[in-house]
């Protein structure tokens, strides 16, 4: 594996996120806890390989400047300036949750995650698309 290789092991670490997220959802809405858990677990240890293979990438390369000059650069930004600050946001949020969550703070939980998981949501999938629109057109 190289540095080039990197962005594509990143919009698979937010593709899986992405899958985690859904799939921690569907078991808390059926009433599984331990299902929820170990789903959001994987969402969360998904989301900070993510993050090292992020900076390790843009360390070693820097900035890659959207290669288009047509109407997609307008939808490329409109995605990556909302997925960039979402995901400033949403990291000291996501760990507050998780920490209600592991001192069985449920209601605190519950209260946080109906805003953090949209965001999380968002996130991930913008994640995939900025990638195909950056790496794969």
């Amino acid at each position: 594996m190289s540095f080039a290789d990197l962005p594509t092991l990143n919009a698979l670490l937010n593709g899986l996120c992405t899958l985690f997220l859904v799939m921690g959802f569907a078991q808390i809405k059926k009433g599984n806890r331990q299902g929820h858990r170990k789903f959001m677990i994987a969402a969360l240890a998904t989301s900070v390989a993510f993050l090292a293979s992020y900076v390790v990438y843009h360390l070693e390369v820097g900035s890659v400047p959207y290669p288009h000059y047509d109407w997609t650069r307008t939808l490329y930004f409109g995605l990556l300036i909302p997925h960039i600050l979402l995901a400033a946001v949403n990291v000291p949020f996501i760990f507050l949750t998780v920490w209600h969550a592991a001192h069985q703070d449920f209601a605190r939980h519950k209260k946080l995650a109906r805003f953090v998981w949209p965001s999380w949501m968002f996130v991930s999938v913008t994640g995939v698309i900025i990638y195909l629109m950056l790496y794969r057109t």
